[in-house]
């Protein structure tokens, strides 16, 4: 089952919410939808694009944290030693920042066109900053 409807760049994307294992994360990102921002590549965490949210605070702490999501894992890191961010895995992800290893909260999975992940990691990697759209399905 899909909740959230994702536009990234050219491609389209489904995902499920979480919201067992993360429900502070996901009531957050609920919260910001429907949400229109800008995808760029990582710079220390491997294969993995994110969207930099800077000293924006939303009120959770850690839960189902990781520092390896899986490729179609978006992670919510709540800043602390870093900026606050949403990323998303493509490939192998170690999630890191100049501060050194982070984690952040599992709380969003790609259930339809994760075949897309191989093109749209490398695509926002060589061609730069990619529009991301995210809207509740229904």
């Amino acid at each position: 089952m899909s909740d959230i409807k994702i536009t990234a760049g050219p491609w389209t994307l489904e995902a499920r919410l979480e919201r067992e294992a993360a429900p502070e994360t996901c009531a957050a990102f609920e919260a910001l939808l429907p949400w229109e921002s800008q995808l760029v590549h990582v710079r220390w965490s491997g294969e993995g694009v994110w969207i930099p949210l800077g000293d924006r605070k939303f009120g959770f702490g850690y839960e189902n944290h990781t520092s390896h999501p899986a490729p179609g894992q978006f992670i919510f890191y709540p800043g602390g030693i870093s900026e606050t961010e949403v990323l998303l895995a493509y490939g192998g992800l170690d999630f890191s920042s100049k501060m050194g290893q982070l984690a952040g909260n599992h709380f969003l999975t790609v259930t339809k066109g994760q075949e897309h992940l191989a093109e749209l990691g490398p695509h926002v990697l060589w061609k730069g900053a990619t529009d991301i759209r995210f809207e509740k399905i229904g």
